[in-house]
Order: C-alpha cells, then sequence, then structure tokens
C-alpha cells in the first residue's frame, strides 16, 4: 500500500472520529443513492401486468429447505382480484393496513407509533409495515429486520406506490403471500383449507385466513388456535365498525 492511500485512508479514520453523527447520515445517504441504483427497476415495471410466480420470499424457503435436506414444493394458482372474495380484500385492509387507499405506500404515523412502543417495551412487539412494504420484502428481499433492509424495503416500496395502482398491489399481495408450508396466495390456500375457491369464500373464511398472514407457518385457519380466535375477533369488529 502506498504512501498516498494510506494518508487518505488515515484522514478518513480521523475524520469519521471526529464526525461520528455527520459521517453515519453521511453513510445513510450514499446507502440510499447505492440501493437506489441497485434497484431492480425493471423488474418492477413489470409487476404491472401478468403472474407473479417466483419471489424472493419463495426462494429464500426453497434455500432454507436444501439446507434442512428436506423436500419443498411451491403451491401457487394465480387469480385475477376479481375472482377474490370481497370479504378477503375488506379482511386484509383492516388487519394489516387500514390506511391503505390513503396512504403512498408508508404510513409514517404507523411507524412512529411503533419505534415508540419498542423503545418502551424494549423490544419488537409492534411492527409498522403497510401492505406495500409486506409486498416490497416478499417479493424482493428477505426475511431479515436489519436496519439496512429495512431501507431497501422503503425505496422498492415507494418504487411500487410509484408504478401500480393499489387495485394491482392488492393483487399481486394476495396472490404471493404465504400461507402455510410452501402455500403461497388466496387461491390455493382456499382450496387446501376451505376446498373451494377464493371467490366463494365466506366471510368467516374470508377473517380466518386472513388471521394467520402474520405467523402462516406456525397457525392455520382452521386449527382452532387462540391466536386464530382472537386475531379473528379482532378482524371482525374492525370489519364491522367499517360496516363491512
Amino acid at each position: 500500500m502506498n504512501i498516498f492511500v494510506k494518508n487518505a485512508i488515515n484522514k478518513c479514520v480521523d475524520y469519521i472520529r471526529e464526525n461520528k453523527i455527520k459521517s453515519i447520515l453521511y453513510f445513510i445517504l450514499f446507502y440510499f443513492i447505492f440501493t437506489y441504483l441497485s434497484l431492480p427497476n425493471a423488474s418492477i415495471q413489470k409487476l404491472s401486468k401478468g403472474e407473479i410466480t417466483k419471489t424472493a420470499l419463495m426462494n429464500q424457503r426453497i434455500s432454507e429447505s436444501k439446507i434442512k435436506n428436506k423436500r419443498y414444493q411451491i403451491k401457487q394458482k394465480w387469480v385475477p382480484l376479481a375472482n377474490i372474495s370481497r370479504h378477503v380484500i375488506n379482511a386484509l385492509i383492516v388487519a394489516e393496513d387500514g390506511k391503505f387507499f390513503e396512504h403512498d405506500g408508508v404510513d409514517w404515523y404507523e411507524i412512529e407509533e411503533s419505534i415508540e412502543k419498542n423503545i418502551k417495551k424494549g423490544k419488537t412487539v409492534r411492527g409498522g409495515s403497510t401492505i406495500t412494504q409486506q409486498l416490497a420484502k416478499n417479493l424482493y428481499l428477505s426475511t431479515s429486520k436489519t436496519p439496512l433492509r429495512k431501507i431497501e424495503e422503503l425505496i422498492i416500496t415507494l418504487r411500487i406506490e410509484k408504478i401500480l395502482s393499489k387495485k394491482r398491489i392488492i393483487e399481486i399481495y394476495l396472490n404471493a403471500i404465504e400461507f402455510g408450508n410452501g402455500i403461497f396466495g388466496i387461491e390455493m390456500a382456499s382450496r387446501i383449507y376451505f376446498k373451494k375457491s377464493a371467490s366463494a369464500l365466506s366471510r368467516s373464511e374470508s377473517i380466518q385466513l386472513v388471521s394467520i398472514i402474520p405467523s402462516p407457518l406456525r397457525h392455520t385457519p382452521n386449527d382452532g388456535s387462540r391466536f386464530v380466535s382472537r386475531r379473528s375477533f379482532i378482524i371482525n369488529n374492525r370489519m364491522v365498525a367499517r360496516g363491512w
């Protein structure tokens, strides 16, 4: 390593030591720029039409199964939004993102509330992710919750909201969301758990399916667990409050 490079490195180290806050802010700014430039922009553009049959989450589950030397099969059947019971859509909105049609992909108030509550409890007890943020994570990222991954999620979320309509976001979300071991999408989940198409789901069945979205590998909609019962009760009350 020549003297010029050594001097440059030493100057950088000295600057970081003397300006810690500025250095952190610069790092975040540069990371934002780098992430934006490396975004899957072409892929996001293609989301506007067609079926989405492969996601980052699916690839992650496949990789996890290979490590454990277990067989893993993706079970998914794409259906248009018009072929999904309105009860499912209503339940999803009140359960995961009550202001979905009002924000630009990020509910800043909810994030602020979540941060305050998590700090108070000293651990993560409440999330602030919108439906679009969840979709961004499922399509392009991993399930890790590092600060840098959240930055990537935020940028991708804003891009998705700029390119896609709200209805299209809901359509992709409901066709790509995980509902169990290898089960992806509302249509396949409906057929496996209730032996019917997603268009024929009743109000209670729709609520039960949506209730397991936060924990699809630990619960099934018809397992009679306390988790599903409690979540279903809350979702139903919220729907009633909205006149749904």
